[in-house]
């Protein structure tokens, strides 16, 4: 006899092949957008890129016409980093906090 076929697979197989043949569209017609590493970034960082992002999207203006002044940007305040030894016993507390509670439901 014949195998029974698994819909799941047929359908992934299905979608491979749909993705192969599907042209590529090609970066965008402002190029890719650089975004750098956002984990672990602090805000002077991400201040950084934005404005990157911001001078790239901006249209060139005509050599004769005279440029505004950018506005001036408030400083961010300063985000302080929680020490390690703390994420940890708040990490031990939260597990030992839900294995009571599990411990309990099993007693009931």
């Amino acid at each position: 006899m014949s195998e029974q076929t698994d819909p799941e697979r047929l359908l992934a197989e299905a979608l491979q092949a749909q993705a192969r043949s599907a042209p590529h569209p090609g970066p965008p017609p402002g190029g890719w957008p650089q975004f750098g590493l956002l984990s672990g970034a602090d805000a002077s960082s991400l201040e950084r890129e934005r404005a990157v992002l911001e001078q790239s999207a901006q249209q060139p203006q005509t050599p004769g016409a005279s440029q505004a002044p950018a506005p001036r940007r408030t400083a961010l305040p300063q985000v302080r980093q929680l020490p390690v030894y703390w994420v940890l016993v708040l990490s031990v507390l939260l597990g030992l906090a839900t294995g009571a509670v599990i411990g309990l439901i099993t007693l009931l």
